[in-house]
């Protein structure tokens, strides 16, 4: 669309105002004029069948390309600017072209044209300066034929300001008329050089809106001009290392005049061969997905020739491409030396690397692009006699362009590739014993038998160490529950003795009434302590179930958890024992005294004594059972502190 939309922007107002033009070439015109218009016919049809994003789906169904393409503003666009104006020759005549001043509404499409060749375009900032250019020449085009038409409707030669007199010979060609009009626009615009003062009115009023579009003109050169100069200078600065600030340096310390040249010609040789040694800072703004598969383009192929990746999954050298960095050396720099601790390997893409001898002197062999070497001293291979050093001398005899890996980058990726890395350790140790720089001892072995006996005891231990931990946590448990238990006894205990007492005074008065009362009292008693043990075992053994019901023993061994909870029920049934030796000897005590306030209420009929009176018996009695009841307050009072000591 950018032949017929610039040819109709171009020759129709040409053909408007320099008439001469328009009558000279009518049929060239004419048949230009009709294939613009067939050309925007096509670019209609073509419109119809063009394929749309909807919410990142292609749409093709032709119903809805139609759909939308009648309904939006670029078809109204289109139909309008094929309207057949053409039929107006027959009013206005054929030398006034001005009646297809419709077909410049396609303008739009000229724009989309140019924005989608800037983005595939490989040089967008000569792009940009060209597209301005051509903008600018529109306007000085459409400026000058302005500039003509005025001076044919004031008078051509009637002042110093229009276009000289036509029927002279030197102004009269087609070709001078448009030539002339055309750089007298472009002083206006570019305001350089000197041009008549206009005279009249409408000279004026021309002038002031030309100079008016010069300012903008010209502020918009400026500008895009800067924007491409400064978008060249950043591209630079990106894509090579900053040269100035380094010749800054060197001129602020006492650098060598040899070095000195050496950096210089790094630098030349980085810019006259467009070497980019900042690729990740560059491809920094695309996504990982779209940096990996440009990496994979680029360097897969060099390192599918090394020898240690050769039969490596694909999602691995994905993974390595992306750590590999370009490298630039300069003619006689060492890129090693022999004893050097190795950190990175080197891939050769460009130039030739040799092998030399202490002396610097004597080759050994020549490496050139495609050779790799130092693959081994990243790999932490065990029994390598090197130790990961270097082996040899390698120098640039040129400039040599290589790609680095270090041993960082490929330990972090070979991090998730376990197979992967036993795979390239054993690939060393095959090269390793091809060049005969693996020790294989039986010191070596043993130390990894023993190596794998310390990682199966170490696994065993921690396994240890969590059921102790558990095991600690069962008992700490166990502990705070039987203390529990324990002080619940003594509360239970406590209740009982305070118990105690009521119940004997209770039991003394029984005991006055006669025998039998003392004997049915004592009997109650004896029920009621069973009653009182038999209760008491069962709290003790509700208690013992803990909380849950559940026996105290769980997960692990249990044998703390088990002693535990013997020595627990050992300590409970202690004091139920001691509680009935409590009472046997209460029980039993009483019954001694009732023997013997037995024997002393009957009278000794044996000794032969006298029968005393009543009443002197009844005092004497009373007497005896007061004395004896004290007596009896004494002992139980003594048994009872016994009996306190004993718990």
């Amino acid at each position: 669309m950018i032949f017929p939309i610039v040819y109709n922007w171009v020759i129709i107002i040409l053909r408007t105002c320099f008439t001469t033009i328009g009558l000279s070439y009518r049929p060239v015109w004419l048949t230009l004029d009709y294939l613009s218009d067939l050309m925007y016919l096509v670019d209609m049809i073509i419109n119809v069948h063009t394929g749309y994003l909807d919410q990142g789906i292609l749409v093709k169904d032709l119903t809805h390309l139609k759909k939308r393409y009648l309904h939006s503003k670029h078809f109204l666009l289109d139909l309008i600017s094929l309207l057949p104006t053409d039929f107006l020759y027959f009013v206005f005549g054929i030398e006034t072209p001005l009646v297809r001043i419709n077909r410049l509404l396609r303008i739009s499409r000229l724009d989309e044209a140019l924005d989608r060749m800037e983005t595939r375009t490989s040089y967008p900032n000569t792009f940009r300066i060209s597209k301005l250019m051509i903008y600018i020449f529109v306007l000085i085009h459409w400026n000058a034929c302005f500039y003509f038409a005025l001076s044919s409707y004031m008078g051509f030669g009637s002042d110093l300001w229009v276009y000289p007199n036509v029927s002279e010979p030197e102004f009269a060609s087609m070709r001078r008329q448009y030539f002339y009009c055309f750089w007298f626009s472009t002083l206006i615009f570019t305001t350089v050089g000197d041009f008549p003062e206009p005279q009249r009115e409408e000279e004026h009023l021309f002038m002031t809106a030309d100079l008016l579009i010069a300012v903008l003109v010209f502020a918009s050169v400026v500008g895009n001009v800067g924007d491409v100069i400064t978008s060249l200078r950043d591209r630079d600065n990106v894509f090579f290392p900053n040269h100035e600030l380094v010749k800054a340096y060197l001129r602020s310390h006492v650098i060598s005049k040899e070095l000195r040249q050496r950096i210089n010609n790094w630098y030349q040789h980085l810019y006259i061969n467009k070497k980019i040694i900042r690729e990740n800072e560059i491809l920094q703004q695309l996504p990982i997905h779209l940096r990996t598969e440009i990496a994979v383009s680029v360097h897969l192929p060099t390192l599918s020739k090394v020898t240690i990746f050769q039969s490596c999954e694909k999602s691995l050298l994905e993974e390595l491409v992306l750590k590999l960095t370009p490298q630039v050396f300069s003619p006689g720099e060492y890129v090693c030396r022999k004893g050097d601790v190795g950190h990175e390997m080197y891939i050769i893409t460009n130039g030739k690397l040799a092998v030399v001898a202490d002396d610097g002197v004597t080759e050994y062999a020549v490496l050139s692009e495609s050779n790799f070497f130092g693959e081994i001293s990243i790999l932490n291979i065990k029994g390598n006699k090197s130790g990961n050093r270097r082996t040899a001398n390698i120098r640039s005899i040129g400039y040599s362009d290589l790609f680095s890996l270090s041993k960082e980058d490929l330990t972090d990726v070979l991090s998730e590739f376990p197979a992967a890395k036993r795979h390239l350790e054993e690939k060393g140790r095959q090269i390793l014993t091809k060049m005969g720089m693996l020790e294989e001892t039986r010191d070596q072995e043993e130390a990894e038998k023993v190596e794998t006996k310390i990682n199966r005891l170490e696994s065993h231990l921690e396994i240890l160490q969590t059921k102790l931990a558990r095991l600690m946590v069962e008992l700490e448990s166990s502990n705070h529950k039987a203390q529990a238990r324990i002080e619940q006894l003594e509360w239970e205990v406590a209740a009982l003795e305070t118990q105690l007492p009521k119940d004997e005074m209770e039991g003394e008065q029984g005991r006055g009434e006669g025998v039998g009362g003392e004997v049915g009292w004592e009997r109650e008693e004896a029920e009621g302590e069973e009653e009182e043990e038999q209760g008491l075992e069962a709290k003790v053994k509700k208690q013992g179930q803990g909380e849950d019901g559940n026996d105290v023993t769980k997960e692990g061994d249990g044998e703390s958890t088990k002693s535990t909870k013997d020595d627990v029920e050992g300590t409970v049934e202690g004091d139920k024992s001691a509680l009935k030796d409590l009472y046997n000897q209460g029980n039993k005590k009483e019954d001694d005294e009732g023997k013997n306030r037995k024997g002393d209420d009957r009278p000794g009929k044996g000794d032969g004594a006298e029968i005393e009176p009543e009443d002197e018996k009844e005092e004497k009695s009373g007497g005896r059972e007061s004395e004896e009841g004290r007596e009896r307050d004494e002992e139980k009072m003594g048994e009872k502190g016994e009996g306190q000591k004993k718990e």
